[in-house]
């Protein structure tokens, strides 16, 4: 029997999960000064890009599912940065819309993105690397998300 399968210096997950978390670590100074959680910054990226629009469009966007979001989005609208409101057209519906706080984060997070980048790239990474798999990861969430259609 062949073990090398097993061993996780040969796994594709592994480096991808560690990148990600790493990731989300080197956000946290930033986020942490507008008192958030990566979670909810993504909620508020969704959000700043279109604004009102359904739990079920978030979900969809983010690729979580609906039972893990409503308490984010709670959270989120305790602490005033958005509004959680039943549609008029379909009361089974919940349509999120960001409020004034919510909407004037996006000034403080602006910069995020450059400084995360900026970190990422050395003299062996170039952007056009990063932004290759970023494009290359992309296409694999399409492969994995159809692959996996019920699962959020």
């Amino acid at each position: 029997m062949d073990n090398t399968q097993l061993q996780l210096s040969n796994q594709i997950c592994f480096p991808i999960y560690s990148v990600s978390r790493l990731i989300t670590k080197a956000y946290k100074p930033y986020l942490d000064e507008m008192a958030l959680t990566y979670p909810q910054y993504l909620v508020l990226m969704v959000l700043w890009e279109n604004d009102s629009i359904s739990i079920n469009q978030i979900s969809e966007k983010l690729l979580l599912n609906t039972n893990t979001l409503s308490p984010l989005l709670k959270r989120m609208e305790k602490m005033k940065l958005l509004q959680r409101n039943r549609s008029s057209n379909d009361e089974r519906n919940v349509i999120v819309k960001l409020t004034e706080k919510g909407t004037n984060l996006k000034t403080q997070a602006t910069p995020i993105p450059k400084k995360l980048i900026k970190i990422l790239l050395t003299e062996n990474i170039k952007l056009s690397e990063v932004l290759q798999l970023k494009d290359m990861l992309n296409e694999w969430i399409r492969i994995l998300s159809n692959n996996n259609k019920n699962s959020y």
